[in-house]
């Protein structure tokens, strides 16, 4: 019998909705289907504006959210016609949502994803599972990094040392020790694609910099690369995580006052810290780890997987692909799994990744008026 769940990721690049189609009956998945599904240049333009402080945020923030739910429908809606699959079959959607603001750190920690599930579930007739993040910092985590439970369920192997590595907008990694006495763990690390996706729209307005040859073609700056390394973040010990609020272009231009450097100087110095400052945050927490699996956008970026290589010449270092997961796709699946472990009454945290006091389920679940019982 099929157990057939979709996956919706929307991350910090703004680059797209991924959405796949997953069934779990034959251990450990099969991935049925995939689609990126766009983001309206204006849509794109207020999400980006409503993660800093702006006037009549509320109101603001109140369309983005109906419309980005209207978009995940979308996006299902579109997957569900190239696969051929019945809503009816489908057990329950995942929806990560689209962040905001991500405030781990402050007396009263909070996180906001948009996307509204009501109209996700309304429009699908799909059971929706999301808010997915705020359970576990309500159990005294950070609602991020999610994905290494997932990561440890997938990827985890009896004989070898692993390190995954996903590079989204923001990068974390897992670790995953074959020792099963030793604990998984993960964080953060710092920004991926982020800034250099940024940057390259603002001076070329291209959405990103493909394979990495805008910095390719220019010179590191080291004093640059140096004040951007001193960022407090990437001495704070984990668990830990991050996003737009810190890594953003403001934040980088607040570096750039009285500085006149070439454009893609910049670029190559800002691929250089994603590269400097994962590589540093494995040589800290993983030393003798032999492989690093990588996955996410930054997989495709020539120049970055060169210098990760370069960096970590100890390690071996592939995608996810080479153990049966196509990397563009593996958040995606992850938050597919994450809503079949909330339907299954099951954990979705992992607290010594996200250093909640305690496992929980994860989410809220809306009701869709197609799907069938879990």
């Amino acid at each position: 019998m099929s157990d057939y769940y979709i996956g919706l990721m929307s991350g910090s690049s703004l680059d797209g909705i991924d959405a796949v189609l997953v069934d779990f009956s034959c251990p450990p998945l099969k991935l049925l289907g995939q689609h990126s599904h766009p983001i309206a240049a204006d849509l794109r333009t207020e999400l980006d504006a409503l993660t800093r402080p702006g006037t009549d945020e509320l109101i603001r923030m109140s369309r983005a959210d109906a419309r980005f739910g209207e978009l995940l429908a979308d996006a299902v809606m579109v997957l569900l016609s190239k696969t051929g699959v019945a809503a009816v079959d489908i057990k329950a959607i995942g929806s990560h949502g689209q962040t905001l603001r991500h405030y781990p750190d402050i007396p009263c920690p909070t996180t906001l994803q948009i996307g509204d599930p009501n109209r996700l579930a309304e429009r699908t007739g799909i059971t929706t599972v999301a808010d997915l993040r705020r359970r576990d910092m309500a159990a005294g985590g950070q609602g991020a990094p999610l994905v290494p439970a997932f990561h440890q369920a997938m990827f985890r192997h009896e004989q070898d040392d692993r390190v995954i590595l996903n590079i989204g907008g923001i990068a974390n990694l897992t670790l995953l020790p074959a020792n099963q006495d030793k604990p998984v763990s993960g964080f953060d690390t710092g920004p991926g694609n982020a800034l250099m996706d940024a940057w390259i729209e603002r001076h070329r307005q291209q959405a990103c910099d493909l394979a990495g040859h805008w910095a390719a073609s220019g010179q590191v700056i080291p004093e640059l690369l140096s004040d951007l390394l001193d960022e407090a973040f990437f001495r704070q010990m984990p668990p830990k995580s991050t996003g737009r609020d810190v890594f953003s272009l403001d934040w980088l231009d607040s570096h750039l006052v009285g500085r006149d450097y070439p454009a893609e100087d910049v670029q190559a110095t800002l691929l250089r810290l994603t590269a400097r400052s994962t590589a540093e945050a494995i040589r800290q927490h993983a030393p003798d780890y032999p492989q690093l699996l990588v996955c996410g956008g930054g997989v495709h970026n020539t120049a970055l997987m060169q210098q990760l290589g370069e960096l970590l010449a100890n390690m071996e270092v592939q995608s996810t692909a080479q153990v049966g997961l196509d990397p563009d796709w593996v958040e995606a699946v992850a938050f597919a799994w994450l809503a079949r472990q909330t339907l299954l009454h099951k954990a979705g945290n992992l607290p010594s990744a996200t250093g909640a006091h305690r496992s929980v389920i994860l989410g809220g679940i809306y009701p869709g008026s197609a799907a069938s019982a879990p």
